[in-house]
């Protein structure tokens, strides 16, 4: 293996915009910046990144030990030097002045031993008075656990009588064992004292963490680019060498069939979390009688997370870079579980390699373990970052969502208000007190039934304290409720409580009164147990079985996720409610505003934050709403764009402004529906089609715009006429059907460049933002040629879009005359534009044509907002005769030197 030029070891000679972009990325660690890089796809970005953060991680450590080394040797000799000093002066002075010095000396002697002697004697003072507290809180705890004791001793005989007469009436479920998981812990809020007297159980050892390391973070957006990239670190010089992590979610982790087989992700995070609390908890002791009686009742543990198991995993996760499948394969071979080694390695691994939704959310990233006090984070595939921020932490609830919520969490404080604490109580009466709210603002009211209840139609936009005022829940301080889910665990409970007894009383909604539901609930548990017993199901349950089992989880997270949107501050965010025909239907949703929020914590923390993308262009808006407004300086901000490693003449970007018959091309929203602009759209696509080889990508700005645009041609023979000349394929509606489409579409294409058929390739119609216009490699002839029809603009009568330009237009700058607002939306739309002309062009012997359909790019502030390799090549052709003339001729010359 080749280690390339200069100071960063590579696979092989690298690219001189490989060399300059490791050069800029290891400048910008070294300075501790903000980064944002753009590198076009198939310029080897990852490859960069990887050989250009590693090579300075070990620069950065070899430093520190040597700055380390070099200050114990200047300690070392200095310490001789004072040595050596002293022993030199005493025979060189005079005799009165070594007298004096003697004397001092005597005197800072008896005067050190006084002090030591009193230091002495107020340490023994306060030994003795420690002895002598210790004494008195040993007394006092006998005397409390005396009293403990009988207090147990009748508390015992009374469940026993308790139980006894359950036994006799038929109601002993309401003590069953099994219910302990699902009970909230006594909780005290901040405001109290500590729980006094708890000992550090097993669970809060297993949780102690070593220190970590220096570090890389490094996210993108999906599994398989995360997988993708731990192969190039495999493959790099530093694939033997560096310690690296593998973060996934259980549901790709777990290797346990029991809890996979539950399918759904929220079980699956439930039973687990179960498993691992059943794991700690210590066996209750019983008398005798009740040995006997409850002796069957055991708790499931995971055979797969023993703590050595765990800790030897974690060892072999270090020492070799593995993906996911091979974690998941290492852990059925050793009985491991793969989910929880992992992070137990992330303390001592040199690079962590996660989803960036796991990294931006601060609860997710807190609860697995990830500490960015001065690491360096890496962001790949960076250029929805804001997109993604404000989805991340916006959060949406329906009405049918918040009235079960509201129906679980009364069935489960009535079930268990015997063993609740009064803190408890409280707040899950605050809660429902909040559902309540939430519920009326939609039209609703708790206790009847939502499915027939009819409201107004319509959307309301309103601020988050307007909101709070109109759900008349602005006397409640959801900080605290805030702190109260995150600490009880409350929505996982009330989860695990759905799952258990769903059917058994825990009724979707709340339609019938409380005595009446509670009957009903207990008959049917009985009915429940009774069926378990005879391995029986009622008719009914069979027959809903499967179509209840998605929703048997609680909806109670998705309402801790919107309480928590309106702790922000009140114009950082907006409330849109969405009322339908029926409660049921409507929903409520927090939408932020202010992505920069959560983004600040990550860029304070962090010695350096590196955003990178194959299309980051523009970053205008970028660098203004995500990281100036984050509190970042301009200083700190470094910004690196490459071109690509394709010759330029390897790329025909063409703006198109006319049709073959002079129809001027301009798709706005007035007239890209009319039947001479749909009627122009497809003679151009079939004179491409004409000269183009391999395969034709169209997008579209929307799936109803394509659903329009293709009846038109169906009815009016364009279809046929295209049909003619390549096969055509549509994008799918549904995700698992799209691997399907592109797998016949590529084999289309292979089976005309090699047999002589009738047609030349294929024609794939696509939509931009769509399935096809995001990680989809159309390389060599999968996308001779990219055709965009029309600019994507967003919907700008959304209430949401809407208010977020109010938003910008406030609190940001105008740049250039221009408003923030108005800005974004052209941002939006030309980002969507560079992903989906991105889609071509994939190494460096690739080439296609770009073919831009509407005169507005031909403006030059839309121009600017193309990416530099594309934009320098970029030709603007207001009739078609010289554009399709420059396509055949870029075609026949790329044809002809394949030939030779």
């Amino acid at each position: 293996m080749d280690s390339g030029t200069g100071r960063f070891p590579f696979p092989f000679q690298p690219y001189p915009i490989q060399e300059q972009f490791m050069e800029a990325l290891y400048a910008t660690l070294e300075q501790g910046k903000v980064g944002i890089f753009e590198s076009p796809t198939g310029t080897g970005k990852s490859l960069s990144l990887i050989c250009g953060a590693l090579t300075w991680l070990g620069d950065h450590e070899t430093k520190k030990r040597e700055e380390a080394a070099r200050l114990l040797k200047e300690e070392e000799m200095e310490e001789e030097k004072a040595a050596g000093g002293t022993a030199s002066s005493g025979s060189a002075e005079p005799d009165w002045i070594t007298d004096f010095v003697q004397k001092k000396a005597e005197r800072d002697q008896v005067n050190k031993l006084k002090e030591d002697e009193l230091r002495r004697k107020r340490r023994e003072e306060r030994l003795e008075m420690i002895r002598h507290n210790s004494q008195l809180k040993h007394t006092l705890k006998r005397k409390v656990c005396v009293l403990t004791e009988e207090e147990d001793d009748v508390s015992k005989l009374l469940q026993k009588t308790s139980r006894d007469a359950a036994s006799d009436t038929g109601e002993d479920e309401t003590q069953d064992p099994e219910d302990e998981g699902l009970i909230v812990a006594e909780y005290e809020s901040d405001e109290e004292s500590a729980p006094k007297n708890r000992l550090c159980d097993e669970d809060e050892l297993d949780d102690l963490e070593e220190e970590h390391v220096m570090k890389i973070y490094y996210c993108s957006r999906t599994h398989s680019q995360l997988a993708q990239f731990v192969h190039e670190v495999q493959k790099s010089p530093f694939g033997p060498t560096v310690s690296l992590v593998n973060l996934g979610s259980r549901q790709n982790l777990c290797i346990n069939p029991e809890v996979l087989r539950l399918g759904s992700t929220s079980l699956i995070n439930e039973r687990c979390i179960e498993m691992k609390k059943n794991k700690h908890d210590k066996p209750e002791k019983l008398a005798e009688g009740e040995r006997k009686r409850r002796r069957g009742v055991v708790k499931a543990t995971c055979p797969f997370s023993g703590v050595e198991k765990v800790m030897a995993m974690r060892d072999e996760v270090l020492v070799e870079v593995r993906d996911i499948e091979q974690l998941v394969t290492l852990g059925r071979k050793t009985h491991t579980c793969p989910y929880y080694s992992t992070r137990k390695a992330i303390p001592a691994a040199q690079l962590v390699v996660l989803p960036y939704q796991t990294l931006l959310h601060a609860g997710t990233r807190r609860a697995s373990g990830i500490q960015l006090k001065d690491q360096v984070v890496i962001i790949d595939e960076a250029h929805n970052l804001s997109d993604t921020l404000t989805c991340i932490h916006s959060a949406e609830v329906t009405g049918a969502q918040l009235c079960r919520a509201h129906s679980q969490l009364t069935q489960y404080c009535d079930r268990y208000r015997s063993r609740l604490k009064a803190k408890n109580l409280m707040y899950i009466k605050q809660i429902l007190f909040v559902l309540d709210g939430l519920i009326r603002t939609l039209g609703g009211k708790v206790g009847q039934n939502p499915n027939s209840q009819s409201t107004q139609s319509g959307t309301e936009l309103l601020t988050i304290n307007d909101y709070l005022f109109k759900a008349k829940i602005d006397n409640i301080n959801l900080f605290k409720l805030q702190r109260y889910f995150e600490k009880s665990m409350i929505s996982r409970k009330l989860s695990g409580f759905a799952e258990r007894y769903e059917g058994a009383g825990v009724t979707p909604h709340t339609h019938a009164n409380k005595e009446n539901r509670r009957t009903e609930g207990l008959g049917r548990f009985l009915q429940t147990l009774q069926n378990k017993a005879n391995n029986t199901v009622p008719l009914e349950d069979q027959k809903g079985e499967e179509e209840s089992k998605p929703s048997v989880s609680s909806p109670m997270m998705l309402v801790e996720s919107f309480l928590s949107g309106l702790t922000s501050a009140n114009k950082d965010g907006r409330v849109v409610i969405q009322r339908q025909a029926c409660v049921s239907q409507s929903s409520v949703r927090f939408l932020l505003l202010n992505a920069a929020l959560h983004f600040a914590e990550v860029l304070r923390d962090c010695r350096a934050v590196i955003i990178a993308g194959g299309t980051m262009s523009p970053v205008a808006d970028f660098k203004e709403q995500l990281l100036l407004s984050a509190g970042v300086t301009h200083e700190r901000i470094t910004e690196f764009s490459c071109g690509h490693v394709i010759p330029p003449e390897n790329i025909l970007p063409i703006v198109l402004c006319a049709g073959p018959s002079g129809q001027e091309l301009e798709f706005t929203f007035q007239t890209r529906d009319t039947p001479t602009m749909m009627e122009e759209t497809g003679r151009v696509l079939s004179n491409l089609c004409n000269v183009v080889p391999g395969g034709v990508v169209c997008f579209f700005p929307s799936y109803e715009y394509e659903r329009k645009i293709l009846e038109f041609w169906e009815s009016s023979g364009v279809l046929q006429r295209l049909a003619a000349k390549k096969k055509i394929f549509q994008e799918p509606k549904k995700a698992n059907q799209l691997e399907q489409v592109l797998s016949e579409y590529s084999r289309c294409i292979q089976r005309c460049s090699t047999s002589a058929c009738g047609q030349s390739g294929a024609l794939l119609f696509s939509v931009v933002g769509g399935k096809m216009s995001e990680g989809i490699n159309f390389s060599d002839d999968l996308g001779r040629c990219i055709v965009m029809v029309g600019m994507p603009y967003p919907n700008i009568k959304s209430p949401e879009l809407l208010e977020k330009m109010a938003y910008l237009d406030k609190n940001m700058p105008h740049i250039g005359g221009r408003s923030p607002g108005r800005s974004l939306v052209e941002n939006l739309c030309m980002k969507a534009v560079n992903q989906s002309i991105g889609r071509a062009i994939r190494h460096r012997g690739d080439y296609a044509c770009v073919v831009l359909l509407d005169r507005r790019f031909s403006r030059p502030a839309t121009l600017q907002k193309i990416p530099d390799w594309i934009r320098t090549s970029m030709h603007t052709h207001t009739s078609f005769g010289p554009a399709f003339a420059s396509i055949r001729k870029f075609f026949l010359e790329k044809r002809q030197k394949q030939l030779n």
